[in-house]
Formats: C-alpha cells, sequence, structure tokens
C-alpha cells in the first residue's frame, strides 16, 4: 500500500489485483463449499433419513454443537492473529488444514455399525471435528480478503469473485450431491455408502483446491509487529465496545446465514414430502444457487449505482418476497414454487455475497478506533455470530418437525406438512424483516471509510 497527498489529506493508493489472483483466492471458497454446503443442506436429511437420528434429537444436536463451534472461534481467530510464517499470515491454514477437512468431512457422512447410543456419540464427535477444522480453515480464509487490499472497490471485486464460486459450489452441490448420492446407491446397492462416495468426492477435490488457492494469493497489507500492537483476547470485547459497524454486521450474519441454513435444510423435505416429487430436489437446489452465476459478476456495478443500504435493503426485500410468495403459492402449482424460489434466491444471493464485502472495511475502522488490526479477531467474531444463526438455523428445522408430527420415510400428515411449510417460509421471512430495520444503523458510508483509510494512512 502507498499514500500520496491531497492538500494536506494522505489518500491511499492501492495495488490493482490481477484477475488470476481473484480467481485463485475465489477458489478457496469453491472448495469450502463442496464440504459446508453438503452438510449444510444433506446432513440433516442424511441424519435423520440414512443415519438414522430422530428429527429432536438430530436438531439439538445441531444446537449444541454450532454453540460450541461458536465458542471456540473467537480463540481461533486470537491464534489466527498470533501467526506470523514465511506464508504469511492466513495463507499457511489453507495448506495444513486441507487434508484434515475433507476427512473429518468424509467421516460425518459414514455410517459406522453401532448402536443407537453409540451411533448418536459418533455423530456428535465427528460433527464437533468437522466444526472446528471448517472455522480453522474459514477464518483465515475469510481474513485473507483483508491481507489482499484495502480499496474499497478491489474488496468488492474480489468479494464478488468469491461469491460467484460460492455460489458455484453451491450449484454443484445442490444438482451433483443428491444424483451422485444416487448414482452411487444403485452401483453399491446401499444408501449409506452411497452418500459416503458422494461426500469422499466433494472432500478431496475441496482439499486439493484449498491448496490451489494458497499458491495463488498473496498478503499485502503491512501488519505491525511492535508489542504494544499484539493481539490478545480482551481485543474480542475492545472490538465488541468500539465498532458499532462490527455489531450491525455480526447481527446481519445471525440473521442472514440462520435463514439460509433453515431454508436450505427445509427444502428437501418440502420438495420431497410438499411437493411430492423427490425427483425434483436437485432442480430446486440449482435454482437456489444459479442466479449468482448472473448477479455476482455484476455486484461491483450494483454496489457503484446503488451504494450500500440501498442494495442490501432491494435484495433483502426480494428474499423476503420470495419467502412468502413460497408460503402462499400451492405446492401443486411447481411453476410458482420453482418461480418463487427463484425470486428468494436472487435476494438471498445478493444480500449474503455484499455482507461479506462489508467485513473488510469493519477491520479499517476497528484499526482506526482501537490502533490494532485484528483482522482474524474480527473475522473470528463474524463467524462466532454466523454460527449462532447457524444455530438457531438448525435447531429450529428439527424441533419444529417433530412438534409437528413428521416421521421419516412415510406418508406425511397434514399438520406436518404444515410445519415443514411455515418453518421454511414465514419463520426466515420474519427474520429478514429484522434485518430490513438494522439496514439504517449501519453508519460505515463510502464517505466514512475513505476518510477512515486516510487517517489510517497518515498514522504509517
Amino acid at each position: 500500500m502507498n499514500t500520496r497527498l491531497a492538500g494536506n489529506i494522505p489518500v491511499v493508493s492501492t495495488v490493482k489485483i490481477r484477475t488470476k489472483e481473484k480467481l485463485g483466492y475465489a477458489t478457496g471458497d469453491l472448495a469450502c463449499n463442496f464440504i459446508y454446503q453438503t452438510v449444510s443442506s444433506y446432513l440433516l436429511f442424511f441424519y435423520t433419513d440414512v443415519f438414522g437420528i430422530t428429527a429432536a434429537a438430530a436438531g439439538l444436536m445441531f444446537l449444541i454443537v454450532r454453540f460450541i463451534d461458536a465458542v471456540l472461534d473467537p480463540f481461533i481467530g486470537t491464534l489466527v492473529d498470533k501467526t506470523n510464517t514465511k506464508y504469511g499470515r492466513f495463507r499457511p491454514y489453507l495448506l495444513y488444514g486441507a487434508f484434515p477437512f475433507a476427512g473429518v468431512a468424509i467421516l460425518c457422512f459414514t455410517t459406522p455399525g453401532f448402536s443407537d447410543p453409540m451411533k448418536l456419540v459418533y455423530a456428535y464427535v465427528t460433527y464437533i471435528l468437522l466444526s472446528i477444522t471448517y472455522s480453522v480453515i474459514n477464518i483465515p480464509y475469510t481474513a485473507l480478503t483483508s491481507a489482499i487490499t484495502q480499496d474499497n472497490k478491489e474488496v468488492v471485486s474480489l468479494t464478488s469473485y468469491r461469491m460467484l464460486f460460492s455460489n458455484t459450489g453451491g450449484l454443484i452441490v445442490s444438482f451433483g450431491v443428491p444424483l451422485l448420492a444416487g448414482i452411487f446407491t444403485n452401483l453399491t446397492g446401499t444408501t449409506s455408502t452411497g452418500w459416503q462416495i458422494t461426500m469422499s468426492i466433494m472432500g478431496i477435490v475441496g482439499a486439493f483446491l484449498l491448496i490451489y488457492s494458497f499458491y495463488n494469493t498473496k498478503e499485502r497489507v503491512p501488519i505491525s509487529h511492535k508489542e504494544e500492537d499484539k493481539i490478545t483476547f480482551k481485543d474480542i470485547f475492545i472490538q465488541l465496545k468500539s465498532n458499532r459497524p462490527l455489531l450491525i454486521v455480526c447481527l446481519f450474519f445471525i440473521l442472514n446465514f440462520g435463514v439460509n441454513s433453515i431454508v436450505n435444510s427445509v427444502g428437501i423435505y418440502y420438495v420431497t414430502y410438499n411437493v411430492g416429487r423427490p425427483e425434483l430436489v436437485k432442480w430446486y437446489g440449482l435454482l437456489g444457487t444459479l442466479p449468482a452465476l448472473i448477479l455476482m459478476p455484476l455486484m461491483p456495478m450494483m454496489y457503484k449505482w446503488m451504494g450500500k443500504k440501498k442494495l442490501l435493503f432491494t435484495a433483502l426485500s426480494c428474499k423476503a418476497i420470495g419467502l412468502i410468495a413460497l408460503f402462499v403459492v400451492p405446492a401443486s402449482m411447481v411453476p410458482l414454487v420453482f418461480a418463487s424460489r427463484a425470486i428468494a434466491a436472487i435476494g438471498t444471493i445478493t444480500a449474503g455475497g455484499f455482507t461479506w464485502a462489508l467485513i473488510p472495511e469493519t477491520i479499517d475502522y476497528g484499526e482506526y478506533k482501537t490502533g490494532k488490526r485484528a483482522s482474524g479477531v474480527i473475522y473470528a467474531l463474524v463467524g462466532f455470530f454466523f454460527k449462532f444463526g447457524m444455530a438457531i438455523g438448525g435447531i429450529i428445522p428439527g424441533l419444529i418437525l417433530a412438534n409437528f408430527g413428521y416421521v421419516s420415510n412415510q406418508i406425511q400428515t397434514a399438520t406436518a406438512l404444515h410445519g415443514i411449510l411455515i418453518t421454511m417460509t414465514i419463520i426466515p421471512a420474519v427474520f429478514v424483516l429484522i434485518e430490513l430495520f438494522a439496514i439504517y444503523f449501519y453508519n460505515l458510508d463510502e464517505k466514512e471509510h475513505k476518510r477512515v483509510l486516510s487517517a489510517l494512512s497518515a498514522r504509517k
């Protein structure tokens, strides 16, 4: 990063990031989503309909595991900020964590010949290990954005590449995982083996993509190594106290990704039982990610045209409309169901992608307010609230389905079908409305961010 003077105000100028590096960085999210999206979309279904755990037990497990995982994230973020190697602060985790991450994911989709109590213990242990290894990969990976560049336009561009690849990974998972699971189930004659082989393919490919991302990115933003600037655990609370934009972003993550978790995990139930067309599951999942191929390349232009708040408000409004439409449209009207799904997906993808682009500027703001560039801590905090939202999103479907009388692998009662419907539509829509209200409290607009960067440049 260099600075020049405009009058008496230092102005930040940054290196333009090459397309090759943006693609290399984005490949990391493609890798993470091969595993994460498979877990998010299909692990609950795998546990209830293949592994043999009740919906209530699986829902409670999701809550407990994600709570443990969320509590550990700030410690992992502090560890990441203390890292200093020849490869940088964040990139080494991609190199050394890739294959452990893939291996634990495969174990999660493996059905051992244990008794029912021991199977539940096995599920807890493997899911906890998966969540920890995901954090060890994902916290430094997402923090890497702030180390590549501080230029807000480049951050949005970098994030748009990343979200394009992320949603491409989601698209491949949504369509490919049910397809592969069906193929390998038919070839092996065992449903559990079909899922295990499918997860093995997704995990191994993901591990190699993470290593590719490591070799094709570079950390540029300088970090102070003075003793007084070293990151400690108490910096978590300092950031929460002084960094208002970060608090709003954390709220977005609780609500936005909690909603996504609910909608993704219940979608397979809705199509299988409400629509009564299980063969359409892969197409329904495909519609949830396909719009990203168009939207993500356009995100820098939309940001330039509308700005932060208007872009987020428009995207979230679209998401709410799509969810409410899914509630109103009869499940038998498949074209309208799919159209509603597409409308909700457009809002989901745009809001989710742009929310990630806000984090690097909260790191700049946090450095401006506290004097420390706590990238790992801030991404860990975001990860904590992200996973807290995921925990809410994980337990809600299991508990509501159980309370409405859902029983796996049989024709559902009208009450159970209604439970599936409101879990996937009305409950998420309420969360989206809260997000729309929270937008107005985000106080770091484009002009304020430029002022913050100029002040940071003057200090350096």
